[in-house]
């Protein structure tokens, strides 16, 4: 699967990098210790195995819950001033 050339990381097959991913996450065995088996790097199958973690769907789905709890937080920061505005104004008034 590697290109052979030093210097230069190699290329996987994405079949070589799914079936890597599969083996890691169903092997028990530990990251180093499948990338040992694989002849690959730790790191890049550590890579690989994230990479699958946070498939395009998850990484959306993630995404937009973060953009809705910001927003979530800029709304209670309104209300919050809201609620002390007409306090303010309804002592005032008086």
């Amino acid at each position: 699967m590697a290109n052979g050339k030093p210097g230069r990381p190699a290329k996987y097959s994405p079949e070589f990098k799914q079936n890597a991913v599969d083996y890691a996450l169903a092997s028990g065995k530990t990251y180093r210790e499948c990338a040992e088996d694989l002849g690959v790097p730790e790191r890049t199958l550590g890579k690989w195995v994230q990479a699958r973690r946070l498939s395009e769907p998850e990484r959306a789905a993630a995404e937009e819950a973060r953009a809705l709890r910001k927003e979530v937080e800029r709304l209670r920061m309104e209300n919050e001033f809201l609620k002390k505005a007409a306090a303010f104004f309804a002592a005032n008034r008086e």
